[in-house]
């Protein structure tokens, strides 16, 4: 007979250890563990002993075989798909996570609408909110006359066997943390439970060949709750982000076994709901006007997809012993890095100065390709003196001072030229039939460039 047992459980990393601690030695988190009941396996190993059970042969096949791609099942939503790497994959698991009330429910309800409309079989399952209430948010999206399945459920058992009973095409479960599992003693929410559910969930979709959607929440940090193996269970995770006191949602995927990770999908919040955006530099790039010193397009890659994001630099004298360096959307560690080769290999004096440095419209940027553009922006500012309209920037540096050259340069400058942008500032070697080009191969050269630009 299985012998009871109570192990501590971390919440947040899923470290087990055999007593309790305020804080986890594993992820350093406080508070984030408690004690759980577990049951021992039954005597005996896997390499022999009493309880061992029949093993069976697997069967191995040629790494030629495997036939054609699997097809992908359009959303209806162009955004969505993108993010997806080109739509849904039977027998795939997705893993979509977000900051509370950033508009997850509404998104997955909008997809749950276009799928029904494209003939696809719907189960939309929530655990946190009544049928109803879901019924009075297909109003307000005029989507309540879509072909879709509505249940509020929590209990895993129960899911599953209706499930394999209706056989959706589609299943969406809103949210992964609110389900529990009678087979593990834990409660709902918890690392056992997150951990337990999606695998059953998981094992699913790839049995039966549906679609798994599964809302994660958040932590305050950013990251989905749980133990980190149900990201690595997934094929796909898509975060859905939104900077405070803007309309604009980014669904970014962060991993994708079936697209580009890295990928963005870019809505707009409306009172109808989320909307495309088919060109999303025009959210990120400040309109029409009169030139000012301290700002800098740059010319970025964001999945596969070129953006056009401005960059804005203000630097201005300080009184501290250590002045200020602020920075908003971009790594602070790389600012400090760039204002130092700045200073030492172009002769710039950035150490009496405060520095502020925005990414335009709220967007994150991660790509080294934007140390140019940053670098334009900051000398535009010190110099005061405003770069060139229509021109956009892009290029990596390096701690030498020279700029080094960037990955799809035609992508960034075909994005350019769509849009009306006349010039370029790029790394040696980039040419261009359509843009007129300005080679910077060091920092220097960019800086003198900066200071007499018209």
């Amino acid at each position: 007979m299985a012998k009871s047992s109570e192990t501590y459980v971390c919440q947040s990393c899923g470290n087990i250890t055999a007593k309790w601690a305020g804080r986890c030695e594993a992820c350093g988190e406080w508070n984030t563990i408690e004690a759980q009941a577990a049951e021992a396996g039954p005597p005996g190993s896997l390499g022999g002993g009493a309880g061992k059970s029949k093993a069976r042969k697997i069967e191995f096949t040629s790494l030629a075989g495997g036939g054609e791609a699997p097809p992908r099942i359009p959303s209806g939503n162009n955004e969505f798909d993108r993010a997806c790497g080109g739509g849904l994959v039977p027998g795939s698991a997705l893993l979509i996570g977000g900051d509370p009330g950033v508009g997850k429910s509404t998104l997955l309800l909008q997809i749950a609408a276009g799928l029904g409309r494209g003939n696809q079989s719907v189960a939309y399952i929530s655990g946190e909110e009544a049928p109803a209430q879901i019924r009075m948010r297909a109003g307000r999206l005029k989507v309540q006359d879509t072909p879709v399945h509505l249940a509020a459920a929590t209990n895993l058992r129960d899911i599953l066997a209706t499930l394999k009973t209706e056989k959706p095409d589609v299943v969406i479960i809103d949210s992964i943390q609110t389900l529990w599992s009678d087979a593990h003693p834990a409660a709902p929410g918890t690392v056992t439970q997150v951990r337990a559910c999606a695998h059953e969930l998981v094992r699913y979709a790839k049995k039966s060949g549906a679609v798994v959607l599964l809302v994660g929440h958040v932590t305050k940090d950013g990251h989905i709750a749980g133990p980190r193996v149900v990201e690595h269970l997934v094929d796909a995770v898509l975060y859905f982000e939104a900077e405070q006191g803007r309309d604009f949602r980014i669904l970014r995927a962060v991993k994708n076994r079936f697209g580009a990770a890295h990928e963005i999908g870019v809505f707009e919040m409306t009172s109808k709901g989320l909307e495309e955006v088919a060109n999303p530099s025009s959210l990120f790039l400040t309109d029409g006007g009169e030139a000012a010193s301290g700002a800098a397009v740059f010319a970025g890659i964001e999945g596969t997809r070129p953006v056009l994001v401005e960059i804005q630099a203000l630097v201005s004298p300080s009184s501290l012993a250590a002045p200020r360096r602020s920075v908003v959307g971009w790594d602070s560690a790389r600012l400090s890095m760039l204002l130092a080769v700045l200073d030492t290999r172009a002769g710039l004096d950035f150490g009496r100065h405060d520095v502020f440095l925005n990414i335009a419209g709220g967007l994150r940027i991660q790509e080294p390709a934007a140390d140019l553009a940053a670098a334009a922006a900051l000398c535009s500012s010190l110099f005061d003196a405003p770069l060139p309209a229509q021109c956009v920037v892009f290029g990596e540096t390096a701690l030498s001072g020279s700029v080094r050259p960037v990955n799809q340069s035609d992508a960034r400058l075909k994005e350019a030229q769509k849009l009306g942008f006349t010039s370029a500032v790029a790394p040696a070697g980039v040419a261009s039939a359509d843009l007129k080009i300005r080679e910077a191969s060091t920092l220097a050269d960019l800086a003198a460039w900066v200071r007499t630009a018209d």
